[in-house]
């Protein structure tokens, strides 16, 4: 029996209220062998099917292959590769999906096939015709389809209403597919129902139909059974065919526990499917698509019981992913009948060794993922997925994630306790050398121990936790309270030094700013303010988000005012809608396109000049007091310091960085150390900046 002690990631909503004890656990369960048709898995932890982007001409080239294989080494059982992958040219990869419309996959899906295999796991894909769910005008600019003309306000394009020769011509797709896949070498395919055509097809929300394709459940399941058919018929019976649909879409006039419960009954009458992947919600907006792919401030893995009243009612083997990112509740799931097989996908991009991990008896040394939502956002936003604290994730190609000692040992000194300077001290340790910390407060963590003080973004801490366990495990020389200065780092006779001080609020340079604070100066109680507040967020990152919620619960009035012309500018759907869900409960008012033209005192109070950016206009608010977030000026005093006396004068030359090379050129004869600076100490970033800066400059020393 394996005993692990659960890991506690920050989250009050995770699996210990879903019934999950403290203390230890028996995970054996998570670790049985589980027999899938005739494929024997390894254990029961699964990767499902999701787009991270990371195509090249719609192909799961090298990127993508290095990928999945890193999952496969560190354990998992069946990696589901190709999320949304694409079967027709009118369901275009509006957000980096692989296209299996023509054959031209089939030697890219043998090479990464070939490569799961090697190390131990079985593969799949997911296969799919988004209906609605894409865009008109990309691809090649054909419209969209969907059973009925209603739109979708996440994807927003008014979709064609299919005729019966497109429903033909899909289901001969959706066979020649599958006919790919199974030339490509994997064990299986998945048919996502799940908000996609099929399952538009299903809801009452988006089937309207008054033919043989609408009204009555069996009406709605018609296309889903013949595409089940036409699969099945072309790769053969000694195939794996999974299913990811809906088991309720939780809202009043959508499908229901029953209708859901009685379409996979239906599906099990077919006898030609053999897993169910069982999701929950109507992801058709940005909250609905958070509800889904949960980030921080939502109760972690809701659904569970969802997919256990599928179980319930049919014999079909269950899957479920849905925001299941700790062991606990992983185990939890599986012990108490609800699932058979559990999908810990953004689990393992935050660690792909999770299941090695946890087979040793070392779960405290998983890197949890604790919600950040960074990879999602970034693939709706169209840009590679990266996990916000693994930053090795997607760079396999030139960054490790298992890290080998060096030949070399050195001596490595850093400057700076905050997410970058603890992640070069983890990354130095483990490759041996000896490092010694310096941190000027009496905590490590830096601005993530700022970021934590709100509510809806309190699991951050999680990444603190994470790292300050690593170093102190890996003998780093911890000293706090200590502000490094020049000479003191040199009498350390270091052979490297790492400045990771990171940076100060950036001084507004607009008429009266001395009569505003900054973010950093409320949530660190520098300045106690109340009452009314204008917070003037020039950034649209996290930080006002979360000054906003801080002082909204405190009770304070609270108005947000951006020159940009959104919200929170730059995060995406699934964090956004989250933060702004929940200011807009806590009465938080926003105005866009207005930045501070001056500010003056008047009778106590602050006479706040906003002055539109798009037409100049000066309109005025009387205020308690004003919040300003502007972002970051580097804190690099010391490297400035310690540059004449370095081998590289502080430099670092970008084209072997960029391949994973030692990145300090020898400019300075007289030096006597190499020197960098990671994060904000170079400029206002964000913590994955600082975090991958550390990684590719420390892995190769």
């Amino acid at each position: 029996m394996v005993k692990v002690t659960r890991q506690h990631t920050g989250d009050p909503d995770d699996a210990a209220n879903q019934g999950c004890g403290q203390g230890e656990m028996d995970v054996s369960v998570l670790l049985e062998p589980f027999r899938l048709k005739h494929l024997t898995l390894r254990n029961r932890i699964i990767s499902t099917s999701h787009a991270p982007n990371f195509v090249e001409a719609g192909h799961p080239r090298e990127r993508y292959r290095l990928y999945h294989e890193e999952k496969a080494k560190g354990g998992v059982a069946l990696t589901m590769i190709g999320g949304s992958t694409n079967i027709a040219p009118d369901s275009p990869s509006v957000f980096g999906q692989l296209y299996a419309g023509d054959d031209s996959i089939v030697p890219w899906f043998r090479e990464l096939t070939d490569g799961v295999h090697r190390h131990g796991a079985a593969v799949m894909c997911q296969i799919t015709h988004m209906g609605r769910r894409t865009a008109w005008d990309d691809g090649h600019w054909l419209p969209v389809l969907a059973p009925s003309g209603v739109r979708e306000r996440a994807h927003r394009a008014f979709p064609k209403v299919m005729e019966l020769q497109d429903m033909d011509r899909i289901v001969h797709d959706f066979a020649a597919a599958a006919r790919r896949c199974k030339a490509g070498g994997f064990d299986g395919i998945e048919l996502l129902s799940h908000s996609h055509l099929l399952g538009q097809f299903l809801s009452p929300l988006t089937n309207r139909r008054e033919d043989d394709y609408g009204g009555p459940l069996a009406n709605r399941m018609r296309l889903t059974l013949q595409v089940i058919d036409a699969v099945r018929t072309e790769v053969g019976p000694d195939f794996v065919l999974s299913m990811r649909i809906t088991g309720d879409e939780l809202t009043g006039d959508g499908l229901s526990t029953r209708d859901c419960i009685a379409a996979a009954r239906l599906i099990e009458e077919t006898g030609q499917v053999d897993l169910l992947n069982i999701l929950a919600g109507a992801p058709y907006d940005d909250l609905g698509l958070a509800e889904w792919v949960r980030p921080m401030g939502l109760p972690s893995a809701p659904h569970i019981e969802v997919a256990g009243r599928i179980r319930e009612a049919v014999n079909l083997p269950i899957l479920h992913a849905g925001g299941i990112a700790d062991i606990a509740t992983a185990q939890h799931a599986i012990a108490e009948g609800h699932v058979d097989l559990v999908g810990m996908t953004r689990a393992q991009m935050a660690d792909p060794y999770l299941v090695a991990k946890l087979s040793r008896g070392e779960e405290v040394r998983i890197r949890p993922c604790v919600g950040l939502g960074y990879c999602v956002d970034r693939v709706n936003q169209g840009k590679p997925a990266v996990c916000g604290h693994n930053a090795a994730t997607g760079r396999e190609q030139t960054l490790p994630h298992v890290l080998s000692a060096s030949e070399r040992p050195r001596k490595v000194v850093v400057v700076g306790g905050g997410p970058g300077g603890l992640e070069v001290a983890r990354v130095c340790a483990h490759r041996g050398h000896d490092v010694v910390l310096f941190e000027a407060s009496d905590r490590l963590g830096g601005q993530l121990v700022l970021a934590a003080r709100g509510t809806t973004r309190r699991q951050v801490q999680g990444v603190v936790d994470w790292l300050i366990s690593e170093v102190n495990t890996l003998g780093v020389d911890l000293r706090l309270n200590t502000y490094a200065e020049a000479g003191e780092v040199i009498s350390e006779m270091p052979d490297l030094v790492i400045i990771a001080t990171g940076g100060w609020p950036a001084p507004p340079t607009f008429p009266g700013a001395a009569l505003a604070v900054s973010s950093w100066d409320v949530l660190s109680g520098e300045a106690r303010v109340s009452g009314e507040i204008l917070l003037f967020d020039e950034v649209g990152d996290h930080p006002a988000a979360v000054t906003a919620d801080f002082l909204s619960r405190a009770g304070s009035s609270v108005e947000i005012a951006t020159p940009d012309r959104t919200l929170l500018h730059d995060l995406g759907p699934t964090t956004s809608a989250v933060a702004l869900r929940d200011l807009s409960a806590n009465g938080v008012k926003f105005t866009c396109l207005q930045e501070i033209a001056e500010l003056t005192g008047k009778g106590g109070r602050i006479e706040v000049h906003l002055r539109h950016t798009l037409t100049g206009e000066i309109t005025a608010r009387h205020v308690d007091h004003v919040v300003v977030e502007h972002g970051l000026t580097p804190m690099d005093g010391l490297y400035h310091e310690l540059k004449p006396f370095s081998k590289n004068f502080g430099q670092i030359n970008h084209t072997a960085l960029i391949r994973g090379e030692i990145a300090f050129p020898d400019t300075n004869p007289e030096g006597k150390f190499d020197l960098a600076r990671v994060g904000d100490a170079i400029a206002s970033r964000n913590m994955h900046a600082a975090i991958l800066d550390a990684l590719r400059i420390c892995v190769p020393v």
